[in-house]
């Protein structure tokens, strides 16, 4: 009895399996040889996103001919594109039966997230989590609050409207609109912003690898800056921007005289316009959290375009990243980095090595490595745990009601290298030698972009070390 009772719980679970491919074949109307002609394209739920937005991701248009089976796969390329937007919880393509029983219609099922989102701010000052746990002992008076105001699709056309007001360590008022489609064609999309800074307590030099701050009551960085940047969305997945931007920074009599290298021959005002020109190839199946697809980057930019600009250096970015789901829920991605510039001597405030934002190899999170070039190597092998989504009724707001969730063990090893032409001005250990880092951890990821990393590392010093790296985007 156990075994029948078994045996009828298999077979049930395998007609659930293969209903969806049931249910989809007879929404599907292809022709005696096995082409499907697409009729009508009905976006769903979408209250405030203009249908041109969505349509404008799918390369699958009304009137189109193709074959049958691959109806399913172009449906799931256009529902990545959908989702990418950043627009949506949740995206659903299914086809539909159509009225004159020949062609086939596609149902765009969208869940718009909630757009207008005040929040408080409250984050640390310093580069990472890390170094504030473990360098700046936990101190709290090194902590940034505030608000942050993002009001996006405005005009339902996936426009943004951002404003941040912050206070504490690092007082900061910043304003920006992003228009991504800014003509007819939707191809062309502009951005404007502008924000302005104080530091009272200021990082003044890199010193063997290390940020040294000058503690202070008075004010010893001013910042200020404005921008514009044009983009330009030919196809696709590939995107080209020119920025434009106008700098200003002052630093106290104190900087520049601990440091006459921040702004170079210790100068207390640096002034300079920027123009920088962008090219990006992005076909990851998931901007969030990619498991496949590819990115390329390209990036030139030059400071200094006027005689009076006070800063003269250029430049050149490169980034390269593939993921390969291997699978059985396995996926590996691996990606190369590259920056060079000149001239050699550069102010403090210019010099870019590894240790900011991702540009950095694992296990020296608690470092920054000054240089004018550098080049990085970071690889992933990651197992997914679960991938879940869990709607809940009871939440009143469905923007919120709908929470995805997934998790995934990985390891990984990185290598870097940063030339230092100067390694004398910060008295540098990492730099001019090659580094090395390697770990496993735990990556979980949750709605509206959260991603948080738990991760076990070892590098080459011989350190070994527990880091934890949170990161969202609204």
């Amino acid at each position: 009895m156990r075994f029948v009772q078994h045996y009828k719980s298999i077979a049930l679970l395998l007609f659930f399996i293969h209903l969806p491919d049931f249910i989809y074949a007879q929404l599907v109307t292809p022709d005696s040889s096995g082409i499907v002609v697409i009729g009508d394209i009905r976006i769903e739920g979408n209250a405030r996103t203009r249908a041109g937005i969505i349509l404008r991701e799918m390369a699958v248009k009304s009137g189109d001919t193709l074959q049958a089976a691959l109806l399913r796969e172009s449906l799931e390329t256009d529902r990545r594109k959908i989702i990418n937007t950043n627009l949506f919880v949740t995206v659903e393509m299914l086809p539909a039966s159509n009225a004159d029983s020949v062609r086939t219609d596609v149902r765009v099922i969208v869940k718009e997230r909630w757009y207008f989102i005040v929040l408080p701010v409250f984050q640390l000052a310093d580069r990472n989590f890390n170094e504030w746990w473990y360098d700046r002992k936990r101190d709290l008076s090194r902590t940034i609050y505030g608000v942050y105001l993002s009001y996006g699709n405005v005009s339902g056309r996936a426009d943004k409207l951002r404003f941040i007001a912050e206070f504490g360590f690092i007082p900061k008022f910043e304003v920006a609109y992003t228009l991504p489609y800014l003509d007819k064609a939707q191809k062309t999309g502009i951005t404007v912003g502008t924000s302005y800074s104080v530091n009272k307590t200021t990082a003044f030099r890199t010193w063997r690898d290390k940020l040294d701050y000058l503690s202070s009551e008075n004010i010893n960085r001013r910042r200020f800056y404005s921008y514009v940047s044009l983009t330009r969305r030919n196809k696709y997945y590939t995107f080209h921007s020119v920025d434009l931007r106008y700098s200003y920074s002052r630093i106290s009599d104190t900087i520049a005289v601990l440091n006459p290298n921040y702004l170079l021959n210790g100068r207390r005002n640096q002034r300079y316009f920027q123009l920088s020109y962008t090219f990006s190839y992005d076909r990851r199946d998931n901007v969030q959290y990619a498991l496949s697809g590819q990115t390329l980057g390209l990036q030139i930019s030059k400071t200094g375009l006027l005689h009076s600009d006070d800063v003269n250096t250029l430049y050149m970015y490169g980034s390269y990243r593939k993921y390969v789901p291997l699978g059985k829920n396995w996926y590996f991605n691996s990606g190369v980095r590259a920056r060079v510039s000149f001239p050699k001597r550069q102010p403090y405030l210019q010099t870019v090595g590894l240790g900011y934002r991702n540009d950095l190899v694992r296990g020296y999170e608690l470092y920054v490595v000054d240089g004018q070039n550098y080049a990085l190597l970071k690889n992933e092998l990651k197992y997914r745990l679960f991938s879940v989504q869990k709607h809940f009724p009871f939440i009143p707001v469905k923007q919120f009601n709908t929470i995805p969730l997934a998790a995934y063990i990985n390891t990984f090893a990185d290598a870097g290298y940063v030339k230092n032409f100067y390694p004398e001005l910060s008295n540098t250990k990492l730099g001019n030698s090659m580094l090395y880092g390697a770990g496993a951890g735990l990556d979980v990821v949750t709605f509206y972009n959260i991603l948080a990393r738990f991760n076990l590392t070892y590098n080459a010093k011989g350190e070994r070390r527990f880091f934890f790296n949170f990161s969202r985007e609204f």
